[in-house]
């Protein structure tokens, strides 16, 4: 549920309490239509509006819906997202994220963090390389069946047919006066990249996701662009309960 959809219920509620409040007090009623508004609806909106604000500016749950993170993550696992977080830190390398993507989507994607800004990035023979540095990641399934580097102020990839840059029509690629360098990702922008590497519609695809500001290109050039949060906490279905870490 949304959190438009949870104020909506809540208003419904709301609505019918003003309703009964307002009817008159019928002889010898003792005013019993208040009294039933007051203990059943009251506790409802109540609790109704604790949650939007919860979801809203603490914590929300995300359902997984593809496999693109196996094998951290499982279709069918329920999330717990952190949205508090990142308003005292940036986010981190490693971590786990809710997104909307710069590309048309009913529901935001959940992708781990990988190249970060000011990072020169690269991925060669199934290596990630940081800074020139092989990236230590135990997580992934598979290694990637594609190569890729930042460089010439946009993303290049072989995925097989040679190199070619990414469409800035097709991905988020800022224009070369946000870009710090050439070959370094530009500010409040990020590598996502999916656990389950050759299943995964991520960065390599749609360019860079960002914590900020709006989709430079892209189908969705000029929306908003954020992080919703931090996914930590797996917490259904009971057996695969635990922490996610970095």
């Amino acid at each position: 549920m949304t959190p438009k959809e949870l104020l909506t219920i809540v208003a419904v509620f709301a609505a019918a309490r003003i309703a009964l409040s307002l009817r008159p007090v019928a002889a010898r009623s003792a005013g019993r239509s208040v009294t039933l508004a007051r203990e059943y609806l009251d506790p409802f909106i109540v609790a109704g509006l604790t949650a939007w604000v919860l979801i809203t500016f603490v914590a929300r749950t995300y359902y997984i819906p593809s496999g693109s993170m196996e094998p951290t993550l499982h279709i069918h696992d329920v999330l717990l997202v952190d949205k508090i977080e990142y308003r005292f830190h940036p986010p981190h390398r490693g971590d786990i994220v809710v997104f909307p993507p710069p590309i048309p989507t009913p529901d935001d994607f959940i992708k781990r963090i990988i190249g970060l800004p000011g990072d020169r990035f690269a991925i060669m023979h199934g290596t990630v390389f940081i800074d020139g540095k092989p990236l230590d990641e135990p997580y992934i399934k598979d290694k990637p069946n594609y190569e890729l580097k930042v460089a010439d102020y946009g993303i290049e990839v072989n995925d097989g047919y040679g190199w070619h840059f990414l469409d800035p029509s097709e991905a988020d690629i800022p224009p070369r006066r946000y870009w710090t360098a050439p070959d370094r990702i530009p500010p409040h922008c990020y590598f996502m990249m999916g656990d389950n590497r050759n299943d995964s519609e991520d960065s390599h695809i749609w360019g860079f996701a960002q914590d900020a500001g709006r989709f430079y290109t892209g189908p969705r050039a000029g929306k908003p662009a954020y992080f919703t949060g931090r996914a930590f906490l797996i917490f259904w279905p009971p057996q695969d309960f635990r922490f996610l870490t970095r």
